[in-house]
């Protein structure tokens, strides 16, 4: 039995008349009468009662008509579901993330317009470092990292989309020194300890760019693997810490943020996923955040 069996005999079943049913399913009549005695064949007994005025079902007929409509509806459903998933309509998409990429509202704002377009797939938010991100991708642990670009590195493979640069402020406790000043000078850090996020040890910073000194004196460098941690010291008075200017919007007891008068523009956030992505979900958020 196959399902176009089914669809014929719903069909007969519903005009009550072969001729009316074969031109609903397009095809001839013979053709139509032919599948139905194979159905018949197969269940064994007739379905259907024959005279030359009126088709009618039979018990058989009758007992079958209610299942046959639901493994129709489940066959179309099947079928539409998978539609869906290769259309990118449904499943789900595992994103990585560095804070910043909230903190600037580029995060939020791709979820927000991939949902409005593909309601049904499932969104899922892991907080990581930078490079754990992207192991993550290569690995097939994440599908899509919103990171800083930090040394990047190898991109072979990826699908990598530049969105917005983060610029750069200072942070730092209310009653320190360069508190009182309307924006701070990049060289007026080199007289103080300073702070950085950093996921990891051996992952990259802004520091080198900006700011020479810990290669002089490493310990007046301190690595801090989280967002709030990094502001807890600078609100502690432990020294002063280079954030995104967006993290101003975090608010804490004695700290404070300042411009960074001569810096230059920092990295920017990355949107990086698989080069061979065969997600349809996937690809659709790659393709949306790589709209212009």
């Amino acid at each position: 039995m196959e399902l176009r069996h089914l669809r014929y005999f719903v069909a007969v079943a519903d005009e009550r008349h072969f001729g009316r049913a074969a031109g609903r399913l397009h095809v001839t009549q013979s053709t139509l009468s032919g599948q139905v005695q194979a159905l018949e064949r197969e269940v064994g007994g007739l379905l259907f009662s024959r005279t030359s005025r009126r088709v009618e079902l039979t018990e058989a007929g009758e007992q079958l008509l209610p299942e046959a409509r639901r493994a129709l509806a489940q066959a179309d459903r099947a079928l539409e579901t998978a539609r869906w998933s290769v259309r990118g309509e449904t499943g789900a998409v595992r994103i990585g993330f560095s804070g910043v990429a909230v903190l600037q509202g580029v995060l939020p704002e791709d979820m927000r317009a991939f949902r409005r377009t593909r309601p049904r797939v499932d969104l899922t938010l892991t907080e990581l470092a930078p490079a754990a991100q992207l192991r993550g991708v290569r690995d097939g642990v994440l599908d899509i990292g919103y990171c800083p670009d930090l040394g990047v590195g190898d991109t072979d493979g990826l699908h990598v989309v530049r969105r917005a640069p983060i610029r750069l402020s200072v942070a730092l406790r209310s009653d320190h020194d360069l508190a009182s000043a309307d924006e701070v000078a990049l060289a007026d850090l080199r007289a103080h300890d300073l702070i950085v996020f950093a996921g990891r040890e051996e992952d990259e910073t802004v520091v080198p760019r900006l700011w020479p000194a810990p290669e002089e004196d490493p310990s007046r460098l301190r690595l801090v693997g989280s967002t709030l941690g990094v502001l807890a010291l600078a609100s502690a008075g432990v020294g002063v810490a280079l954030v995104p200017t967006a993290t101003e919007r975090i608010t804490l007891p004695d700290l404070t943020y300042r411009p960074l008068r001569d810096a230059p523009t920092g990295p920017d956030v990355l949107v990086v996923g698989r080069q061979d992505e065969t997600s349809g979900a996937v690809r659709a958020y790659l393709a949306a955040v790589s709209a212009p």
